[in-house]
């Protein structure tokens, strides 16, 4: 298994806050995806961090060894619509409750 921390990046300080119509439709289509990938089991939690200096999207994925982090990120609707980008971080493990 390979772990990562994810950090989605909008595409301006103020996105919450100044999303257009089109935005905020792509965000809930990402969230409706994040949630899939929770479901099956690849990502462990997401959700918005409130950073006073600009908030950001993050993930904690657990995939498999043949699986390819920036692959699954790319198939987002948010990034398919090209609002924001990825950073992802290797992580050596990953200890989950339940």
């Amino acid at each position: 298994m390979k772990f990562y921390l994810c950090k989605y990046i909008p595409p301006r300080a103020d996105f919450r806050a100044s999303m257009t119509g089109d935005e905020r439709e792509w965000m809930r289509q990402h969230g409706a995806f994040l949630d899939e990938l929770l479901d099956r089991g690849l990502i462990v939690a997401h959700g918005p961090v409130m950073d006073p200096s600009g908030g950001y999207g993050l993930s904690l994925f657990r995939i498999g060894d043949d699986q390819d982090i920036k692959a699954i990120t790319s198939q987002g609707p948010i990034l398919r619509n090209g609002a924001g980008h990825y950073e992802h971080h290797p992580m050596l493990h990953l200890s989950v409750h339940g």
